[in-house]
């Protein structure tokens, strides 16, 4: 998917009621300031490989917390928090493991929707 389609899909989802209530504040956004966006990428990586990348994930819909870590509030803002999500939001089907692309895909999104949270989207490195 170009960066323009996702920028514009993350754009859409952004405005519905439900997902643009989701910011990033106090100790969410102090992990991104701390250890910068190439740790959050690894960790949003080894998040959705445990978590969202499986056939039929352990309580998919609700095993994502909506706090305690950046990725886990830009899951919810993105709609990349269950396979329910992604199928309706993303066109990625459920039932059956993510693809190497769409693992890259989501955590793409993910990465990006945090960025965006910082003026000028630049995120601490």
């Amino acid at each position: 998917m170009a960066v323009d389609e996702l920028d514009a899909r993350l754009a859409r989802i952004g405005r519905h009621p439900f997902r643009a209530k989701f910011r990033l504040y106090g100790r969410d956004r102090a992990i991104v300031d701390l250890r910068g966006m190439a740790a959050v990428r690894n960790h949003a990586a080894e998040l959705i490989e445990a978590r969202l990348a499986p056939a039929e994930p352990r309580n998919d819909g609700r095993q994502t917390p909506y706090r305690g870590h950046p990725v886990f509030v830009a899951q919810h803002a993105t709609a990349t928090c269950c396979r329910t999500c992604l199928s309706k939001w993303h066109g990625i089907p459920a039932g059956r493991p993510l693809h190497a692309a769409e693992k890259e895909y989501v955590v793409e999104a993910i990465c990006r929707w945090i960025a965006g949270q910082y003026p000028d989207g630049a995120a601490p490195e």
